[in-house]
């Protein structure tokens, strides 16, 4: 298929392409493909992060702030910890408006609280990340796989979702009242917690005397009760350079990240030496862009004399 022309820029450092990845909830974009954002906003490019939902049923996961005034307004707390990380990683962000479904436990499981997410109409859902698909015209767009990357209720909702706007998003029939059409040329899944990656941390921390926070994981992983989403991996981007500001974007979000927690036990260059990718898989394309890849904005070709509007 022919490739369209992209609303890009040309600069002295390069084109200038946008980005825009769909979470479920505020800290998902920190945990997932976050040091990816931060180095295309590093390299002049745009990066919007959308996230579903205000997480307000999410649980206090870091003892330091399982505090009685944190708990009575955790909403509000976690939309200022969602604009801190936004600050620091340097994307644009918006929220798409939902309620946080909550992760239902217990067996039988409890049914899903009305008015979440989770049960929202899609066609709703859908035509809220078209406008913003519209209104800020990303290239590349990544999401979750079918699994949601882990199966929490909102997790697959905003997979659902967002295959559903990136179809929708240019053609001009569909929500004619959204924004002028706009297609994303590219299509990703993230995919960050593979068994290889697992296994090559767990080895590497103990062949270096350290204690490993993995064995557990491992060992539940070989039992069968998950599949490895990184055996379907495309495109490996490296950028263990922005890792630290990763990292700094995840604490960010105080309330879900316990900073003793397992998401630091492996020092930065054992990190930088043994992972230094971040990885994805292209689902969909509208260029030609042979795989493997290592860069999300492969085989994109900007028009040198395209203006970027907005």
């Amino acid at each position: 298929m022919t490739q369209p022309d992209i609303d890009g820029e040309y600069e002295a450092a390069g084109p200038r392409f946008r980005l825009m990845t769909v979470h479920a909830h505020p800290d998902d974009e920190s945990s997932k493909g976050a040091a990816s954002s931060a180095r295309y906003v590093s390299e002049g490019h745009e990066v919007t992060v959308v996230t579903c939902t205000g997480g307000e049923r999410g649980s206090i996961l870091n003892p330091a702030m399982d505090r009685p005034e944190i708990a009575a307004d955790l909403p509000a707390v976690r939309r200022a910890e969602m604009a801190r990380a936004a600050e620091i990683l340097g994307v644009r962000h918006h929220w798409l408006g939902f309620v946080d479904s909550g992760l239902p436990e217990g067996d039988p499981k409890p049914p899903l609280p009305e008015g979440c997410f989770a049960l929202a109409d899609l066609d709703e859902a859908t035509e809220r990340l078209v406008r913003l698909i519209r209104a800020e015209r990303p290239h590349v767009l990544v999401t979750y796989d079918e699994n949601g990357g882990y199966p929490h209720p909102d997790h697959i909702r905003t997979h659902e979702v967002s295959m559903a706007a990136f179809d929708a998003a240019g053609d001009p029939d569909r929500y004619p009242d959204a924004g002028e059409p706009w297609q994303p040329l590219k299509l990703y899944y993230s995919h960050g917690f593979s068994k290889a990656r697992m296994i090559a941390f767990h080895e590497a921390l103990l062949a270096r005397g350290l204690e490993s926070p993995y064995a557990e994981w491992i060992e539940r992983w070989e039992d069968g009760d998950r599949k490895d989403p990184g055996e379907r991996v495309t495109t490996r981007v490296r950028c263990d350079e922005w890792f630290p500001v990763r990292d700094e974007a995840l604490k960010a979000h105080a309330t879900q990240i316990d900073p003793t927690s397992r998401w630091f036990f492996v020092p930065p260059e054992i990190q930088s030496e043994v992972w230094p990718t971040e990885d994805y898989e292209l689902v969909r394309s509208f260029v030609d862009s042979p795989t493997p890849e290592d860069d999300l904005f492969a085989g994109l070709v900007p028009s040198p004399d395209a203006v970027r509007v907005g």
